[in-house]
């Protein structure tokens, strides 16, 4: 009997010394610091942001936008995504009262064609309305996250110091409400934990990603993959396009900062379950055994110790009690980052219990027809 738990507790303690030693050190969050210098020239950029039903975040996102303390060639393109309130009405309204009026168009999306997703063909609908400036960059913005002026004089420092095709920033969620706290930190965490940063950067390795939210894109890396066409069908399109630049020899890199908001907040168990359920079922590629491994998995890494904790009382104690500390020691990094205090360490378990069951939620979603719900759409149909 003594055996069993001992090696059950095993288990878990091998996995989290992979993750916490061997796996990029996905768990230590660094924050953009860079301080950009002065460019011979700086490139030309326009940035381009899809919009669908955004009236309470849009104006916010547009003064951002407008406010970009830019030294080079700067415009910005809002894409009405068919919204059914007045996004395109308060985009204007806030444009046409910024400084940089004369440099913010908005204009409304042709019909959604048959195999693209909403917010890609908004985004193509961008760059190709920005094809005739001939921008050396696409800056791929959401309509509810709001910039420090100095977000995009950063990225293109970067992108230019370290000959980057795509460079890329995870913007601050809103940690205000408890359902926020216990469930938006484990987010970023588990994020990097399946694409460790340091690996998105490297060339030799075959981890790619990005954070949809906030994508400097070169328009040279762009065309060489095929334009937006690439990834016309992704649910998950940022991580699929940067996916499609590294494996065209594009460099890229993904950092994380405090200074890009999302205004987006969660205040409700069930809005999150949403947010997560909209493609999670989507990177298990509509698999149900790799949703079956998925949960193992989940169950086996993040809650199998505190189950042989409190079934085995003092059996196999240090192989628990060092797989635990190892499981808090990591979190407590993200936690940090979001500005909450230590216990919240400990909450990891419920977290990886609840997007369980958050994954469940979008499997059944996919297989009654309605996957990848987002905005009144459902843009993953089920396949027979």
């Amino acid at each position: 009997m003594l055996l069993t738990p001992t090696l059950f507790a095993a288990i878990p303690l091998a996995i989290w010394l992979y993750l916490f030693f061997v796996r990029g050190n996905f768990w230590q969050v660094h924050e953009d610091a860079i301080d950009p210098q002065r460019l011979e020239r700086w490139p030309r950029v326009v940035a381009i942001v899809p919009a669908r039903n955004e009236a309470e975040t849009i104006a916010r996102t547009v003064d951002s936008l407008a406010r970009q303390d830019y030294p080079g060639e700067y415009s910005v393109i809002i894409v009405d995504d068919h919204s059914r309130d007045v996004t395109a009405d308060l985009a204007r309204k806030t444009a046409q009262d910024s400084p940089a009026a004369g440099r913010i168009a908005v204009r409304p999306a042709a019909e959604l064609p048959p195999g693209w997703t909403g917010k890609v063909w908004a985004t193509n609908e961008g760059v190709t309305a920005a094809a005739g400036n001939a921008p050396d960059y696409f800056w791929f913005t959401d309509a509810d996250i709001s910039h420090a002026p100095d977000t995009l004089r950063r990225l293109v420092f970067r992108a230019e110091n370290d000959s980057l095709d795509l460079a890329s920033l995870m913007v601050l969620l809103q940690t205000r409400t408890f359902p926020e706290r216990l469930l938006i930190p484990p987010f970023l965490y588990f994020f990097m934990m399946l694409y460790p940063l340091s690996w998105v950067a490297d060339p030799k390795a075959r981890t790619a990603a990005a954070a949809g939210g906030c994508i400097l894109l070169r328009r040279e890396a762009l065309e060489r993959i095929g334009g937006m066409a690439a990834v016309r069908g992704e649910l998950i399109e940022d991580c699929a396009l940067a996916r499609a630049v590294k494996k065209s020899s594009g460099k890229t890199w993904l950092g994380v900062t405090r200074d890009s908001i999302s205004l987006r907040g969660y205040g409700s168990f069930v809005e999150i379950r949403d947010m997560i359920a909209r493609t999670a079922f989507t990177q298990l590629r509509y698999s149900p055994l790799l949703l079956l491994s998925a949960l193992s998995g989940l169950f086996v890494t993040c809650l199998l110790p505190g189950v042989l904790f409190f079934a085995y009382p003092g059996e196999a104690w240090l192989l628990v009690d060092t797989t635990v500390a190892l499981m808090a020691a990591s979190f407590a990094v993200t936690v940090r980052f979001y500005s909450l205090s230590w216990p919240w360490a400990l909450t990891l378990p419920l977290a990886a219990l609840f997007y369980g069951y958050a994954t469940c939620v979008s499997a059944v979603r996919y297989w009654l027809g309605r996957g990848g719900q987002w905005k009144g759409r459902a843009q993953a149909p089920l396949k027979t």
